[in-house]
């Protein structure tokens, strides 16, 4: 079994932005998806990936992490809006 760096996915409310990926960035990212979706058992579909994914990688970068308790809390500002 393949150790990725993405478990199960939770279930949130979304906000809905658009994107423009490379397509070499969206074939790996059906790839991905295809491997998570064989060892899950359960159907994923690549969209659903980019926000965990996102997580993820701001989630370890320390740098980030060191530069973000610098910076005011965001948290009771509301998403921008999507367009």
């Amino acid at each position: 079994m393949t150790k990725l760096k993405l478990g199960p996915l939770m279930d949130d409310k979304p906000v809905k932005l658009t994107v423009e990926l490379p397509a070499q960035v969206y074939r790996d990212l059906a790839a991905y998806s295809d491997v998570l979706s064989a060892e899950s058992g359960q159907a994923v579909e690549p969209t659903k990936l980019i926000g965990p994914m996102l997580a993820r990688f701001m989630a370890t970068d320390r740098a980030f992490a060191k530069a973000r308790r610098k910076l005011p809390s965001r948290k009771s500002q509301p998403p921008p809006a999507a367009g």
